[in-house]
């Protein structure tokens, strides 16, 4: 805990933490709010393509919004892109027409405010390198929080209130938040790295290649098992117990990175993250023979546990490996192919769902978190910038450039 403390006397950690954290909970909100919203008047299969198409357009994009930030810095992104993204959002449950609610919810998800890609970079800036770490785990818990929160808030005002009212209160969430961390001093003052004289595209770059190659089985392997896990319960005749399951995940994976911010700095990102991974791989083997009860909530908290730690982790290596110039881009496209192939990984988990059995689809997320493993395990030399420790130089210059970079 002494890690945490000293983390928390940097002065901009509480600015970091508390400002984005109402639009990190209406990113929880969205998904399940247009649900209710266009359930409310159209069929739920409507409902289900409305969620489809913002979760696509919202991927697809994050790498061009990170590629923004990277050249133009975040100013007017968060400016331009929080107003209007609530102003949709409101639009949408003032809404009634098929068609209508369709492009509203594509276009909430082209044009969503960059808020966890605006928030990353700032940690290198906010603390020293020696608390990086610790900082990250930080992040990491709080995007869980939000992820708990979020889907609660929503289904608690859409059922004990009007169905649209999810959609106006993360509206103001995002308002709050994506405002306030638009006027923050250090977002104000932070300014895009300086580009390199010889800069390559970035789908060139042999670690981005590695994480992509990764991040499609991750992606699509989660994909499946947020479909598999209602699925089974629903057919079992036990549909409520889901939501023991999913919280127990959350609650688990906000554990774990907590837990990840204590581990020796002694240890290499990458080394951290292999450990980790492989920890996650034999602990999601048991997921595919569980039955919707405790051994499920079991199993899932297990992998929610490690989860959260891999995240930070994770984020870790990515710092240490990406160009020169790209803090948000090349996390923006790491999410736009994970986030694309979780959405067909959505789709696929349904059919296998529906057409051969739920197992098979956990099982399919074991053999997704085993591939990953191997795919970092065989090109852990495009990694090895993330295998070593910095220096006390390497450090002490690593904050002076930040000092300078954002006077």
């Amino acid at each position: 805990m002494k890690r945490y403390i000293e983390l928390f006397r940097f002065p901009n950690v509480w600015v970091l933490v508390l400002s984005a954290f109402p639009a990190r909970v209406a990113y929880g909100m969205v998904g399940l709010a247009i649900f209710f919203k266009v359930s409310s008047t159209q069929s739920i299969a409507i409902a289900g393509l409305a969620i489809g198409l913002n979760a696509a357009a919202g991927s697809f994009t994050a790498g061009i919004r990170g590629s923004i930030m990277d050249k133009y810095g975040m100013g007017w992104p968060l400016r331009i892109l929080v107003p209007g993204y609530a102003t949709m959002m409101i639009a949408l449950n003032m809404s009634h027409d098929k068609t209508t609610m369709l492009l509203l919810a594509f276009f909430m998800g082209l044009t969503a405010p960059p808020i966890n890609l605006s928030v990353r970079p700032m940690w290198k800036v906010a603390v020293g390198p020696e608390y990086l770490r610790t900082a990250y785990a930080v992040d990491t818990a709080v995007m869980s929080t939000a992820g708990v929160i979020g889907p609660v808030v929503a289904t608690f005002l859409a059922l004990s209130s009007h169905p649209g009212s999810a959609l106006v209160a993360g509206a103001i969430f995002m308002l709050i938040g994506g405002g306030s961390l638009a006027i923050t001093k250090i977002a104000r003052e932070w300014v895009p790295e300086k580009q390199p004289e010889k800069k390559i595209p970035m789908w060139r770059h042999k670690p981005l290649q590695l994480l992509v190659i990764e991040g499609c089985f991750i992606g699509f392997g989660w994909g499946v098992f947020d479909v598999a896990v209602p699925a089974f319960a629903k057919i079992e005749g036990v549909p409520h117990r889901t939501a023991w399951i999913l919280t127990a995940m959350g609650i688990a994976n906000i554990i774990g990175g907590l837990l990840a911010g204590l581990v020796s700095r002694r240890t290499t990102p990458l080394g951290a993250l292999r450990k980790t991974y492989f920890i996650w791989f034999v602990v999601s083997i048991p997921i595919a023979f569980t039955y919707p009860d405790w051994t499920m909530v079991i199993g899932g908290a297990a992998l929610g546990l490690v989860g959260g730690a891999i995240q930070v982790f994770y984020w870790e290596v990515m710092e240490a490996v990406r160009p020169q110039g790209s803090p948000s881009g090349m996390m923006g496209w790491l999410w736009s192919i994970e986030g694309t192939l979780m959405s067909i990984g959505s789709a696929t988990g349904g059919w296998i769902s529906e057409k051969h059995s739920p197992t098979a689809g956990l099982a399919i997320t074991s053999i997704c978190i085993g591939v990953g493993f191997t795919i970092l395990t065989i090109g852990r030399g495009r990694l090895s910038a993330a295998n070593k420790l910095p220096t006390a130089e390497e450090d002490l210059a690593a904050m002076k450039d930040n000092a300078t970079t954002n006077q």
